[in-house]
């Protein structure tokens, strides 16, 4: 006999951090019905991840939620990596030309309230203990003996998850730095800089604000090592922040600390079935760049559109087979560029010594090598394979484009959105022409149309369709009729017949 599973739906995504939250709230806001298990009975404060880089503010923006996490933190337009080395923000093409210093769980809050308002339901206190799947969908088991049937599920349940050791995907990689110490304390003495850094033959230290009198320290002490879960002393800790600082700080009243490990770690799969990966549960980086969270924030973005695609019939399974496409090298990337900074940090030998000199010299005098580090930093660099033949902007992320309506508005069809990131908060396709064109009509349920404010700029004869994670889909210079409607079918499906 079956048994009945304890809930149904469309998606089941397992992790209740920021890259489950966003994806299932983008799912909900799509009307895919979408449950949250998450093995925590409590939302949690640990926060590793301070720093939201450009292109996530871009996505949140196109979610309504960036400026609101801007009031949580303080916008930096630099960040020192170590010593003097150090990246410029300030030119990056962008609406937000900064990475935001806020903790991380100022991002989960804002996700959370998006999800749950648009109808996601949070299930806490339900670990996963099993997972089988067959051609029609999925069922994961709860410890607590319950059963959770979807047609597809996600797992971003982190370094250590569960979803990917019940598929038996392997999580090849090392550890690149063990023994490091985190810990929340009070300062007596402000830091001069938003992200106070230091790193040498001692060891290093990060100290970063929470923004209501609490600090997080990161720190690590390369003569004394300790195991995961150790508590370090106050003593320990400012021993590390003078060694590696020259200041301490005052430091004092630690409230919390512990020991973890920092991996680098990458599946080379991140898709079995009609089960994915997404997050930490897909990479691990070091914290070198603060890029972790950004990178799993943005795996989300990428595949929720797919997912709700798929569910509603408009999309083939190739589709779903792109998040692997796009997602897996851009992590790869960030494994290599973090991983690079961290071991330069960290560095005893001579030769390695002179190449963090050489690098610090040069990061300091050459624009180029500065925007571009930024570029790649931020996730602005970030584009996506198109296929041969393409128009150049085919799998581009596109900037904030200001926007006009096709047609006057009228009291029935008010103005739309005057910038892109404002029309992507519909979740559809944006179709961005300086021509108002019929073809488009029957989309008209799944596709926002607008024209460039500057009917003579660049691109002014070119057609855009834009996907909903703010990437060029599809391009063209004065496309025929029949051009268009043969795109418009490949990405968002058949067309009304209304």
């Amino acid at each position: 006999m079956t048994v009945k599973p304890t809930t149904e739906t469309d998606v089941i995504v397992v992790g209740a951090g920021p890259t489950g939250l966003l994806l299932a709230g983008d799912l909900a806001a799509a009307g895919v019905g979408v449950t949250v298990l998450e093995k925590r009975s409590t939302e949690s404060n640990l926060t590793r991840a301070f720093a939201v880089h450009a292109r996530s503010l871009e996505l949140l923006d196109a979610r309504g939620l960036a400026d609101e996490l801007i009031a949580t933190g303080r916008p930096l337009g630099s960040l020192r990596m170590m010593n003097r080395l150090g990246i410029d923000f300030g030119s990056l093409p962008s609406r937000f030309p900064f990475v935001l210093i806020t903790p991380q769980y100022n991002v989960e809050r804002l996700l959370l309230e998006r999800a749950e308002r648009s109808g996601a339901v949070i299930l806490r206190g339900a670990e996963v203990t099993g997972l089988r799947q067959d051609a029609e969908g999925v069922t994961l088991e709860t410890h607590d003996g319950q059963s959770h049937r979807a047609r597809y599920a996600v797992g971003a349940d982190g370094v250590r998850s569960a979803v990917r050791e019940l598929l038996g995907i392997p999580f090849p990689g090392e550890s690149v730095v063990d023994s490091v110490m985190l810990a929340d304390v009070r300062l007596e003495r402000e830091p001069a800089d938003a992200i106070a850094v230091g790193a040498n033959k001692a060891g290093f230290s990060f100290v970063v604000p929470f923004g209501d009198g609490w600090y997080r320290v990161i720190a690590w002490d390369r003569t004394e090592q300790h195991t995961d879960g150790a508590t370090p002393t106050p003593e320990q800790l400012t021993a590390v922040v003078q060694a590696t600082q020259g200041e301490d700080f005052g430091l004092h009243d630690v409230r919390w600390s512990s020991t973890f490990h920092s991996d680098e770690r990458q599946a080379p799969n991140y898709r079995s079935g009609r089960v994915f990966l997404a997050g930490d549960a897909a990479h691990c980086h070091s914290p070198a760049g603060g890029q972790g969270m950004n990178t799993g924030l943005q795996d989300a973005a990428n595949l929720s559109w797919k997912l709700a695609a798929a569910l509603r019939g408009r999309a083939t399974d190739a589709l779903l087979d792109t998040y692997q496409a796009e997602r897996h090298p851009v992590a790869r990337t960030v494994l290599r560029t973090s991983g690079a900074l961290i071991r330069i940090a960290l560095a005893e030998s001579a030769p390695t010594r002179a190449l963090r000199g050489a690098l610090t010299a040069i990061g300091g005098h050459l624009d180029l090598l500065t925007e571009r580090g930024a570029r790649m930093v931020s996730g602005i660099e970030i584009s996506y394979p198109a296929p041969k033949g393409a128009h150049p902007q085919v799998g581009k992320r596109v900037p904030d484009l200001r926007l006009t309506a096709l047609s006057k508005p009228t009291e029935d069809a008010p103005a739309g959105p005057d910038r892109l990131y404002g029309a992507l908060r519909a979740g559809k396709f944006v179709l961005v022409s300086n021509d108002e064109l019929t073809a488009v009509d029957p989309w008209a349920d799944r596709l926002v149309t607008a024209a460039p404010a500057d009917p003579h700029g660049k691109l002014a004869d070119t057609v855009l369709l834009i996907r909903p994670d703010g990437y060029v889909a599809w391009a063209a210079v004065d496309p025929g009729q029949g051009e268009l409607r043969e795109a418009l079918t490949t990405w968002l499906g058949a067309p009304s017949e209304a």
